[in-house]
């Protein structure tokens, strides 16, 4: 799984990065000489056998090492927790918020599926809707509690392969899975971080007229992504040796669409825990605020990051107590059980690839 997930990591950024100077416009790629398309075949080889930079090989430990340090970090203040009142805040809650929030936990997985369903409808390949669908609500389980790795891409990348995609498909699928994810966050944030409702953290070294203008400047990039797809719908670039191609402007906009509904549902099940005592824009923020956090921290899960900032945040708004409280409600409504969902899943997804081997790469485009 490791080789498959390094193999299409690779293919991702090869996918969905551009760098300026090395993408080219192509209206017909069928007008390449012989000896362009041969030296193009040639050149993934050529990468594949180059040694890693040392750039590669320091981030290849620097990373790890990082994880571990802010982990050690986060434990050490650990005994600074009020876990008595957790507890109580815990048992506080009636029945009906918690499975209240364990239906909005189920709708928000259940959305994020269809991220990968807009990547079927992109590259045209004929794996089942419902597979499809399956695939992604497995992957972000796993990508939830162990890191995107592991559950963003191997996962992605086995199941893909047992249903007969190659990877440069797994690729696009993945690439436009992310996209999606990460331009609605944009949209949201933008609104959230633009409206002046919500201070910047005091230890971001933020002021407030420039956390507005990241807001302004998020929500550009969000309009600016539906503007290109309207202007270049169909035309080709060559990134690396591959072709890129945005979607139709419709299609950014469903992206745009589903993705805000998403975190909003995860903005909405969190403000439930917190009984209102959090007003809705604070709690949207503060989670928007976390989810970054989480990535950029080396940790599986964001495993005490998500409570550091919300922590760091609210302060003085909620009690300690009752803030841990609704955080380890929301970690166990949010992440676990929706894993135990998500193994089920991918023990009927590797059964279902057994009974049924593909019989083509990818498939007939436009099947199921």
């Amino acid at each position: 799984m490791r080789q498959a997930a390094l193999a299409v990591t690779q293919r991702l950024a090869d996918a969905v990065v551009m760098v300026p100077g090395d993408a080219v416009p192509l209206s017909d790629p069928s007008t390449d000489s012989p000896a362009q398309q041969q030296a193009q075949s040639q050149q993934p080889q050529q990468g594949s056998e180059a040694k890693p930079s040392l750039r590669a090989r320091i981030l290849r430990w620097a990373v790890p090492a990082l994880g571990i340090v802010v982990l050690g970090l986060l434990l050490s203040h650990a005994h600074k927790i009020d876990w008595a009142g957790a507890w109580q805040a815990l048992q506080r809650y009636s029945p009906w918020v918690l499975l209240s929030v364990f239906a909005i936990a189920t709708a928000s997985h259940a959305l994020y599926g269809t991220f990968d369903l807009i990547g079927r409808r992109h590259t045209a390949y004929g794996l089942p809707r419902w597979r499809c669908w399956a695939i992604a609500v497995t992957s972000y389980a796993f990508n939830l509690n162990l890191g995107s790795l592991v559950g963003g891409v191997a996962m992605r990348a086995r199941l893909y392969a047992r249903a007969g995609l190659d990877e440069g498909t797994v690729a696009q699928v993945i690439g436009i899975s992310l996209a999606t994810n990460w331009l609605g966050y944009g949209l949201v944030a933008g609104c959230v971080f633009a409206s002046g409702l919500l201070k910047p953290p005091s230890g971001a070294h933020l002021g407030e007229l420039a956390f507005r203008s990241l807001g302004v400047l998020m929500i550009l990039i969000a309009v600016g992504y539906v503007a290109a797809c309207m202007k270049w719908q169909g035309r080709q670039w060559k990134v690396r040796g591959r072709l890129l191609e945005l979607p139709a402007a419709r299609v950014a906009l469903m992206q745009l669409g589903l993705s805000a509904a998403n975190w909003t549902l995860m903005a909405t099940a969190m403000y439930l825990l917190l009984g209102g005592k959090v007003a809705f824009v604070a709690t949207m923020g503060t989670l928007l605020l976390a989810s970054v956090a989480g990535v950029v921290t080396p940790i599986p899960a964001g495993l005490g990051v998500l409570e550091a900032v919300y922590l760091a945040v609210l302060a003085g708004t909620v009690g300690q107590g009752r803030l841990m409280g609704a955080l380890l409600a929301y970690r166990a409504l949010y992440y676990l059980v929706p894993l135990g969902g998500g193994l089920l899943l991918y023990l009927l997804l590797e059964r279902h690839a057994s009974a049924h081997p593909p019989t083509g790469a990818g498939g007939a485009p436009g099947a199921g």
